[in-house]
């Protein structure tokens, strides 16, 4: 297991060593966590080094951050102004599980928040990750109101934000839960090299084959990034309309516990979770490229993902050979 870094709390440190020794067959009750009296509301689990059940007092213990957000709800457009912990500090503390020898691995994990409804909602790690896509998305516990602030009432004791979404779907109210899971993913590389096609699979209504010529009838759009422009496919109108998203009407907002992994011919793989990019929610601008600066891509393949959005461009899968729509895997 990774060292526990020690810019956090040393309550949190408490805290997170115990619940490790626990995971690990230790006796835990050498070391007590400073709020054990507090209950415990938050559960931060799945594929992490130190799990934790934390309470309010524990956020609260953490670096705090304010947000203000604006966001539109069924009651009409919403905003607020909350305090809470960043989620994913909170996440890269609890110790994010790895495999070293995939690069990236951490591109190809997402967390599925979960409200004591049963409500979820996917974010991508990548979207969270400051040196990726940096969204600020916090776990609050607090809102200011006149500028007193209070705890969250019917919205709480916690929720997670989603800052620079349209709608208020990925704001989970009465969060329980925290899982980090990976991919999932079935799709595997082909030994590298350029490709000429991909396939789409998974919670898709048209599976199948998709070649240069198939992408470049249908609708193109143009995405600068840096000092390139890209000419392919948007990915939302690709999966959405083109392929068809296969959705439950009978679960609110179903869109939002999915997610798309896209697969490169050397087996790299990146995560997009479909609540990034859906235009009533993140509507980020991401597409399949075939083109860069009004010329064929060449050595990055035929087609490739891009995401203008992130800093870096590790999302930026090159050589595609599978496109995968998956649900996420429900907490036990």
């Amino acid at each position: 297991m990774r060292p526990f870094r020690t810019r956090w709390p040393a309550a949190l440190a408490v805290m997170l060593t115990a619940a490790s020794f626990a995971a690990c067959g230790g006796d835990s009750d050498d070391v007590v966590p400073t709020s054990a009296a507090s209950p415990k509301v938050l559960s931060v689990q799945g594929g992490l080094d130190r799990p934790v059940s934390l309470s309010v007092a524990d956020l609260k213990a953490l670096p705090p951050t304010t947000q203000t957000v604006s966001y539109g709800s069924g009651a009409g457009p919403q905003t607020h102004t909350y305090t809470g912990t960043n989620l994913w500090n909170l996440l890269d503390q609890a110790g994010i599980q790895v495999d070293a020898a995939r690069k990236n691995d951490v591109l190809g994990k997402y967390v599925l928040a979960t409200g004591a409804d049963g409500y979820q909602a996917v974010f991508s790690l990548a979207e969270l990750k400051p040196d990726f896509g940096n969204r600020p998305s916090l776990v609050v516990y607090e809102e200011a109101a006149s500028g007193v602030s209070s705890a969250l009432g019917t919205d709480g004791p916690v929720r997670v934000t989603a800052p620079g979404d349209v709608k208020g779907g990925r704001y989970v109210s009465a969060l329980t839960r925290l899982d980090v899971r990976d991919a999932g993913s079935t799709a595997t590389g082909t030994g590298g090299g350029v490709t000429t096609s991909f396939t789409v699979s998974g919670a898709v209504k048209s599976p199948g084959t998709y070649d240069l010529a198939a992408l470049q009838a249908l609708p193109a759009v143009t995405r600068t990034v840096g000092a390139n422009v890209y000419r392919g496919v948007s990915l939302w109108d690709f999966l959405n309309t083109t392929t068809g998203l296969v959705l439950d009407p009978a679960v609110k907002n179903d869109v939002l516990g999915k997610y798309v992994v896209a697969t490169g011919s050397d087996g790299y793989r990146a995560l997009i979770a479909l609540g990034e990019i859906e235009p009533g929610f993140g509507n980020a601008p991401n597409l399949i490229a075939y083109e860069v600066d009004g010329a064929p891509l060449t050595t990055s393949g035929f087609a490739r993902l891009v995401v203008p959005g992130d800093t870096k461009a590790g999302r930026f899968v090159s050589n595609l050979v599978g496109i995968e729509v998956l649900a996420a895997r429900p907490a036990p």
